[in-house]
């Protein structure tokens, strides 16, 4: 068995060290930060459904604490970390990584990256909606507020925040977020005051960290803890944005800002809501009085102080909406350049961080979800029950490359690898199974949307191969070509050519119908391929890969990063200004093949996918932005092709 490799790290100062945690505890904890709103009295909800005593507090709790010990604590900041790429996390930075390690082989790694990317897009929609949903229900917990506020004004207030929250999505968060952290670290000591204040309402809460109350909560309920156990698996809803978010900040101030401040807050405030319900329960028993479930969180405050807290726990889910709508962004742009999906527009809204994107379709697409699902569901504990699935899912997901990298990129022994994945992934597959017992109450909302989006790339992925495929067969390698225009040359014309394609050592589709048709060959041409690696990033030496073949021709390809935004012209204008080629980007012609589609029902695939490769392909951004090519240097040439 090979050592563990860890990431190259840097070494921080320690005013550095601080300020990037203070930034991590505005951006990676804002999901999980926000799951008190409503974790904990949903799975206590789920064990009150026949009634309630002590020891179901007490089990409750305990199963909350460890879910948060093993899976955030001991899972992600400890071990997963670590299996990253180049620095960068998330379920498609590992399948990249895993598919990089397993070579020929990496079709599993690309599913698994598929798979984890669709269940993402439903967890991304139900975040928002449940964090913010649950903020403003908390209105009804001030006094004289219960009746005077229905349900309808409260789905009102959040249809009002969630809309403003996407409107200013395409000026940018650069100014607002400098306001996260302070905000987001006033939301973890606010919280872990309130419960650090109200364990001494009932100090046998702690024997909630013995997990023998977890196990035996689990095995004496039968069914009902499974369904539990799903509820309790709200609170560590966000675990994955520990690792997706890791490439902002690194690995140091993620797990300093875990176990100083965000990490010992959650715990505290469970532990404190678990102690003021067993509070009020003993003493609704002894007045014989039945218990009744209720907003723990926000009753734990003063009636004079509850209204601070209301609109401090608004703030804190539109910060935790904003980090889940920003990894939406980088995740469609990395599903992008790793060939997922169609090209979507980019646009960068800071001209200094150039990880702050916004992408239009993607905003108004989870805009227009996330409300439906606001309507739908109406309350944030119908929404609960949807919201595990998608979680457990991706988890699942990143748990099997996690293995892939442990065993083929690492190196480790079968059987070692088996030893450290295995605890992981049964309990991943626990947390799943206890939350698919969930499908009818809603569940089945995030499945659904992780088909169509699964079946989406799928569809794009299939039909890009056939057209792939297509080429190929009509092909001509770039060096016979070359060879015979140059024993035979036809009519040549002044300036520049840059011809695009995707297979470098081929003639690209373009340059022969410029042969076929307009007869000509410019006195300088380029092929110009771009290619996307499995690393985040590409360093500027590694850029470029020039190669002349004779005084027609030389070729070029430009590697880039599945993080980063291909800029063609620039990147060439580079290579010239360092002599590697003789051109000036800005004065040459930029020809692109593009094919017209036609639907075939014995070619390919069944027809009605046929069609929705064809619209998938029609609303793809134009390769001219994507490439960002001025749009007047451009011709575009191509043939029919039969899908």
């Amino acid at each position: 068995m090979s050592s563990m490799s860890s990431p190259k790290t840097v070494q921080l100062s320690k005013s550095a060290l601080i300020a990037l945690s203070i930034g991590a505890i505005g951006v990676v904890f804002g999901d999980i930060g926000t799951s008190p709103l409503y974790a904990f009295r949903e799975a206590l909800g789920q064990a009150a459904s026949d009634g309630l005593v002590k020891d179901e507090v007490l089990g409750v709790l305990s199963l909350a604490l460890w879910s948060l010990f093993l899976i955030v604590s001991v899972k992600y900041v400890t071990f997963l970390m670590r299996a990253n790429n180049r620095g960068e996390g998330g379920v498609l930075a590992l399948a990249a990584l895993a598919r990089k390690a397993l070579g020929w082989r990496s079709r599993t790694a690309i599913v698994l990256g598929a798979a984890g990317a669709a269940l993402f897009y439903g967890d991304a929609m139900i975040t928002p909606a449940l964090s913010v949903l649950s903020a403003v229900e908390g209105l009804r917990t001030l006094p004289g507020a219960t009746n005077a506020v229905n349900e309808t004004q409260i789905i009102l207030i959040t249809m009002g925040i969630l809309i403003g929250l996407f409107l200013i999505q395409s000026r940018g968060t650069e100014r607002v977020s400098k306001l996260f952290g302070p905000i987001c670290i006033l939301w973890f000591v606010v919280i872990g005051g309130l419960g650090l204040w109200h364990i001494a309402d009932e100090p046998g809460i702690l024997w909630a960290f013995n997990p023998l109350e977890a196990v035996y909560f689990l095995l004496s309920h039968g069914t009902l803890g499974l369904f539990v156990l799903g509820a309790v698996f709200l609170t560590v809803t966000g675990a994955e944005a520990l690792t997706a978010d890791m490439g902002h900040f690194g690995p140091a101030p993620i797990r300093l800002a875990w176990f100083a401040l965000a990490g010992p807050a959650l715990v505290l405030n469970y532990l404190g809501q678990g102690a003021y319900a067993l509070n009020k329960m003993e003493a609704l028993q002894a007045a014989g009085q039945p218990f009744v479930n209720a907003d723990w969180f926000f009753l734990m405050a003063p009636e004079a102080l509850r209204p601070w807290l209301i609109v401090l726990a608004m703030l804190a889910t539109i910060i935790a909406s904003q980090a889940v709508i920003t990894g939406a962004y980088s995740l469609t742009q990395q599903a992008v350049q790793l060939g997922f999906l169609p090209r979507l527009r980019v646009r960068n809204t800071s001209a200094d961080y150039a990880g702050q994107i916004y992408l239009p379709t993607v905003n108004w697409l989870l805009l227009i979800g996330i409300l439906v699902l606001v309507i739908q569901f109406r309350t944030s504990s119908a929404m609960a029950a949807a919201y595990g699935i998608a979680v457990t899912g991706t988890m699942v997901v990143t748990t099997c490359l996690a293995y892939i990298v442990v065993r083929h990129r690492w190196r480790w022994s079968r059987p070692w690898a088996l030893l450290l994945i295995l605890p992981f992934l049964t309990l991943d597959l626990i947390f799943f199974g206890a939350n698919i017992l969930r499908v009818i109450e809603g569940g089945w909302v995030p499945l659904v949307i992780a088909a169509v989006i699964g079946f989406t790339i799928f569809t794009w992925v299939r039909g890009k191969s056939i057209v792939r495929t297509f080429e190929q067969r009509q092909s001509v390698p770039l060096a016979d070509l070359a060879a015979a225009l140059a024993r035979r040359s036809p009519e040549r014309v002044e300036g520049t050519a840059i011809f695009l394609t995707g297979t470098p050592t081929a003639a690209p589709g373009a340059l022969l119908h410029n042969l076929k048709h307009n007869k000509v060959l410019h006195a300088t041409n380029l092929i110009a391929s771009v290619k996307t690696s499995d690393m985040p990033y590409v360093d500027a030496d590694d850029r470029f890969d020039i190669k002349r073949l004779d005084d027609n021709f030389s070729v070029v390809v430009l590697r880039y990063g599945f993080m980063e935004s291909p800029d063609v012209p620039h990147d060439l204008a580079v290579a010239a200004k360092a002599g590697l080629l003789a051109l000036d980007p800005m004065k040459a012609s930029y020809f692109i093949g593009r094919n017209t589609l036609k639907a075939d029902a014995d070619v390919g695939m069944p027809l009605w996918q046929d069609r929705i490769f064809m619209f998938l392909q029609r609303n793809a951004s134009d390769p001219t932005d994507f490439l960002r090519i001025p749009p007047g240097k451009v011709l575009e040439l191509g043939e029919q092709v039969t899908v």
